[in-house]
C-alpha cells in the first residue's frame, strides 16, 4: 500500500512555470512506477507524464511534451512535474498515481491503482 500527497499547485499567468510535487509513504517507493494525469471540468482525466523507478524512462502526453518534465528523487520518496509555458488549456486538477512493477510506464488511469488527492492548477490567459 502506499499514500500520495501532491502540493505545488497554484495560480499562474499564461507562459508561467510551476513545480509540482508529489511525496509518497508507506511500501518502498522505487517498486512503483509513478504516473501524473489531470481533469478539467467536465472533462475526463487524462494522461499527462509517466517515470519509471529508476527515473531514467519517461513518457509525456503529446499537448505537454516540451512543455513539462517529471523526474523523482527516490530518497525523499517524491516525483515531481515541471511545468513550464503554461497554457489557459493546462488549467485542471493534478494528480500523481502509482502502480507496481517500477519499469512499466501506462497512459491508462486504470492501470494505476493509487492516487493522490490532486492540486488545482490555474493558468490565467
Amino acid at each position: 500500500q502506499v499514500q500520495l500527497v501532491e502540493s505545488g499547485g497554484g495560480l499562474v499567468q499564461a507562459g508561467g512555470s510551476l513545480r509540482l510535487s508529489c511525496i509518497s509513504s508507506g511500501r518502498s517507493f522505487s517498486d512503483y512506477a509513478m504516473g501524473w494525469f489531470r481533469q478539467a471540468p467536465g472533462k475526463e482525466r487524462e494522461f499527462v507524464a509517466a517515470i519509471s523507478w529508476s527515473g531514467y524512462r519517461t513518457l509525456y502526453a503529446d499537448s505537454v511534451k516540451g512543455r513539462f518534465s517529471t523526474s523523482r528523487d527516490n530518497d525523499k520518496n517524491t516525483v515531481y512535474l515541471q511545468m513550464s509555458r503554461l497554457k489557459p488549456e493546462d488549467t485542471a486538477v493534478y494528480y500523481c498515481a502509482a502502480r507496481l512493477g517500477g519499469g512499466d510506464l501506462a497512459i491508462t488511469s486504470s492501470d494505476y491503482p493509487y492516487w493522490g488527492q490532486g492540486t488545482q492548477v490555474t493558468a490565467s490567459s
